[in-house]
């Protein structure tokens, strides 16, 4: 697939995936891993866990695991309205690729 990749998407992910639970950045890169086929390098997680944490957005401890901060809470909860808007019609385009969802994230063609 080379007109859609998910660089825009990366920053909304992380948020996505850290409102779940805390996580390092290579248990990130593993959950990307799962959701595009292949593993993003840390030049690419890094860069962008650095920049959410300079806009306040999560935060690291000592062992260098991410948390979400209220800050990243309440920007995940506006982008996750504008991807709402943006993908009313979610089913429609799983039904038009036939994808169908499975328990715990899997898909299947």
């Amino acid at each position: 697939m080379k007109c859609c990749d998910m660089k825009g998407f990366l920053s909304y992910l992380i948020l996505w995936n850290l409102s779940k639970k805390s996580m390092s950045g290579s248990e990130i890169a593993c959950d990307l891993e799962r959701r595009r086929g292949n593993k993003p390098s840390p030049g690419t997680i890094y860069p962008a866990l650095k920049e959410l944490k300079e806009k306040g957005l999560v935060t690291a401890d000592k062992d260098k695991v991410y948390s979400l901060t209220k800050k990243g809470e309440r920007e995940l909860t506006d982008a996750c309205k504008a991807f709402s808007v943006l993908f009313f019609d979610v089913k429609d385009m799983f039904s038009c690729c036939k994808l169908q969802l499975l328990g715990c994230g899997k898909r299947r063609l």
